[in-house]
């Protein structure tokens, strides 16, 4: 049956809607990500800006979890694979209701739950502990493995970067996923091609990446990882995937959102002082006011 053209529009205002909620949700990401590196005097922002649409759009629309059954056996699972964008994994946690947001002042402090990369012993919503690049990878195709011999319902989720996939376990485990069909597993690259010390082109060449993905045997997309809709229609297609893993190559620029840290490498790991603070905030700020 032919749908009314107001019905139409009706779902396409509502939609329209729903991504500017995760803009607005992703904007105040990255502003509590600078917020909390900023007060700790250390940590990774380079990665957690060109990371923010990503996770908005994971924790607020994707993942099927409870923040308040944080250990709910059939939930979904998210491990940040590359561990060192920490801040904006709390700011989601925290902005989803895993605990508050005050706590997000703490991060890297004695005795705080927010360490410097993510610990599954200490931080509610934390699937994996992550650091050691390649690591967390290796860990979401373990969990994704197991549920499928345990034919377990949840999806599992994990996003590296793309300085990581320069590490030789990232490839042991895309050989792993893709021969046992791992189907539920969706890899998230977040590609904004600068890493610690300089470019990727500089360091160590990861292109063509979709085409080695393809090689290994993944179902491959490529997006731009800071346009909400691209991010949503490639995660509902990641869930219609059948016999092999899914990968989105997201493209994405260091430090988004932040004229100054954006494509440059050394804000991959120093805090901002209290004048960068107030220009960082002022822009998001701005940004906010014209979404």
């Amino acid at each position: 049956m032919k749908r009314s053209t107001s019905y139409v529009q009706e779902r396409r205002d509502l939609v329209a809607g729903r991504i500017s909620e995760l803009e607005a949700i992703a904007l105040e990401l990255r502003a509590l990500a600078v917020r909390m590196v900023h007060l700790a005097g250390s940590g990774h922002l380079g990665g957690s800006l060109s990371a923010a649409d990503l996770m908005a759009a994971l924790y607020f629309e994707v993942l099927r979890v409870d923040p308040a059954l944080p250990d709910w056996p059939d939930r979904d699972r998210f491990v940040l694979s590359k561990g060192h964008a920490a801040p904006v994994l709390y700011a989601a946690l925290a902005k989803r209701g895993y605990f508050p947001i005050e706590e997000l002042w703490t991060l890297r402090k004695l005795g705080s739950r927010l360490q410097g990369h993510p610990d599954l012993h200490k931080t509610p919503g934390v699937d994996a502990t992550t650091g050691s690049l390649g690591q967390g990878f290796s860990v979401a195709v373990g969990m994704a493995l197991a549920a499928k011999i345990s034919r377990a319902p949840y999806r599992v989720y994990a996003m590296i970067g793309c300085g990581e996939s320069q590490e030789g376990q990232v490839w042991e485990a895309a050989m792993v996923a893709a021969h046992y069909k791992l189907d539920k597993l969706t890899v998230i690259v977040d590609y904004n091609r600068v890493q610690l010390d300089g470019s990727n082109a500089e360091i160590m060449e990861i292109a063509p990446l979709a085409d080695k993905w393809k090689a290994f045997g993944w179902k491959t997309q490529e997006i731009d990882g800071h346009e909400m809709r691209a991010i949503l229609g490639a995660f509902r297609e990641a869930r219609q995937a059948e016999g092999q893993p899914t990968v989105i190559i997201a493209h994405t620029v260091k430090g988004k959102g932040v004229s100054f840290m954006e494509h440059r490498a050394e804000w991959h790991g120093r805090a901002p002082n209290a004048e960068e603070f107030q220009q960082a905030m002022g822009e998001l700020s701005r940004r906010s006011t014209h979404a």
